[in-house]
């Protein structure tokens, strides 16, 4: 040991560093290498926080949860009055249908405002505990150093007398306590950060009308537009535009032509139901040009929602998803659903025998992003097509084209790493405006460290590519959704299901795959 030793920074770093500290510390032998170690220790910052402000603001955010329940009540009794059939808002849309998305933004704020309150109450709560064991550790710590004395010199450190032993001995033992504690207060700390991190942020991602700030569409138009879910399915756990999607569309809206906004305004009013309402705003999210979207708003008129759902929105996720349901032979999750097109999954090589996993999870994750890349797959170059076996055809034909850009092995097998952060960039961040960069998760610190980055992400509706090992081979996979402390995985064998933090960070993501393919290496988060 020496004394230049430096902890890292981060929580995660300090964390990890501490937990290095707890190992070596009572097998210090030597009195200057105790030192040493408990200066380390003593180097490492406090856990940081204002507990009391923290309490404060989460106090305020359940003092609001009244007043929304007034703004709900009133708005419930419009609802129920009996509106007229009259349109309102630049893209005519009913009012009736408007009162309704009221009341649930309404109900949806006040779950934010009392989800938030006891996410902040908590973090207060957590920050206490662990300053306070920080205190008494960094206490202990202290008192072991001084019951050591000054520093041996070198002639010293030869020899430890009977007497010089005991005391070293008694020090090691209450620095071990001190360090305990320490730890501790890190890992309670990183952890309640952590955790009131994802929440807040999944909650912002669910200020959903808030996040098209353009002034081209009305407040209506624009509540709409972030209430919309996919046909026949939960509309919170499946709305149209993601977070990201409604602010991309906004920022679009305001930086076209007047003729390109005047034609987009038109679309919209044409349109036939919310659901073609919000695909419209989700391919302009996208990229694609007017021109492009009213090709796009030529395919698919008049289509009823449930059609419009089946070839533009290739995932939904089922109320009872999150059920535990325990595990199957190999390990994976029971209770996992089927990604279909008609009786056709969204699998790789048509049929699950290729092993094309980065393409494929790469190619079913931009027709999420993107309606026109959807529906240019199920529906075929007129879009009108509904036939599962042609549908197979083009997807197999498009996972092959970009396991060949992203120069993937013979026999459509295997991709390397700069293959796959091309592809992603190539076809989830031309989409979503994002650069896709690759993390290397060695181990779980890494993996814990990384969350944060991943739920953030995902909460806003970019997918994150992920790539699992195991002693038989490799395969890549894409986180899709958060909720709670649960991740959605999307599994290019035709499946989707939810793992858990602990999960990804413990190396048991077989649960979403099998039980020979569980420890996350590698991830790629957008920028």
């Amino acid at each position: 040991m020496t004394g230049s030793l430096r902890p890292a920074d981060s929580p995660t770093g300090r964390r990890a560093w501490l937990a290095g500290l707890c190992e070596k510390i009572p097998g210090a032998g030597s009195k200057n290498d105790l030192l040493d170690m408990i200066d380390s220790a003593l180097s490492v910052a406090a856990p940081k926080g204002d507990p009391g402000t923290i309490e404060t603001l989460g106090k305020r955010y359940r003092d609001q949860i009244d007043e929304v329940g007034r703004v709900y009540d009133r708005v419930d009794r419009v609802a129920r009055k009996g509106l007229p059939e009259v349109w309102v808002g630049d893209t005519s849309v009913l009012a009736s249908e408007v009162v309704s998305a009221a009341n649930r933004a309404v109900l949806q704020m006040g779950e934010a405002f009392g989800g938030g309150a006891v996410v902040l109450l908590t973090l207060a709560d957590a920050l206490t505990v662990a300053q306070k064991q920080d205190t008494e550790g960094r206490g202990k710590l202290g008192q072991a150093r001084s019951s050591l004395g000054g520093r041996d010199g070198f002639f010293d450190d030869w020899h430890e007398d009977d007497g010089e032993e005991a005391a070293r001995l008694a020090a090691r033992s209450v620095a071990s306590d001190g360090i305990e504690l320490m730890h501790k207060a890190a890992v309670t700390a990183e952890d309640a950060v952590r955790v009131a991190v994802r929440d807040l942020n999944k909650w912002a991602a669910e200020a959903r009308a808030g996040k098209m700030k353009t002034g081209e569409l009305t407040a209506v138009d624009k509540l709409m537009l972030a209430d919309t879910g996919a046909a026949n399915t939960p509309t919170e756990l499946n709305e149209i535009l993601s977070a990201s999607d409604l602010e991309r569309a906004g920022q679009r809206m305001d930086r076209l032509s007047g003729a390109d906004e005047a034609a987009m305004e038109r679309m919209l009013t044409q349109a036939g139901s919310p659901e073609e309402r919000a695909y419209l705003m989700k391919a302009l999210a996208a990229g694609h040009s007017v021109k492009e979207i009213e090709e796009f708003q030529g395919k698919i008129a008049g289509k009823d929602p449930e059609w419009l759902r089946r070839h533009l929105t290739p995932v939904v996720t089922a109320e009872d998803s999150m059920d535990d349901e325990g595990l199957a032979q190999d390990g994976s999750n029971n209770n996992k659903d089927s990604v279909l097109f008609h009786n056709q999954l969204w699998i790789q090589g048509g049929d699950g025998s290729e092993g094309t996993c980065v393409a494929s999870s790469t190619v079913s994750a931009r027709a999420m992003l993107d309606p026109l890349y959807a529906l240019d797959l199920t529906g075929g170059p007129s879009g009108q097509e509904d036939d599962p076996a042609a549908f197979k055809q083009r997807l197999v034909a498009e996972q092959h084209r970009l396991h060949t850009e992203g120069e993937g092995g013979d026999n459509w097998t295997g991709m390397g790493q700069e293959g796959q952060e091309r592809i992603a960039d190539s076809t989830l961040g031309s989409a979503t405006g994002d650069d896709y960069r690759r993390h290397d998760l060695d181990s779980a610190d890494d993996r814990r460290a990384i969350l944060d980055d991943v739920e953030k992400a995902v909460a806003e509706g970019k997918p994150v590519p992920v790539d699992v090992s195991g002693d038989t081979g490799a395969h890549a996979m894409m986180i899709i959704g958060q909720d709670g402390d649960k991740l959605q995985i999307y599994n290019p064998w035709g499946t989707t299901t939810w793992v858990s933090e602990d999960d990804f960070i413990n190396g048991n993501m077989g649960k979403a795959s099998n039980s020979e393919l569980s420890n996350a290496y590698q991830v790629y988060v957008p920028q």
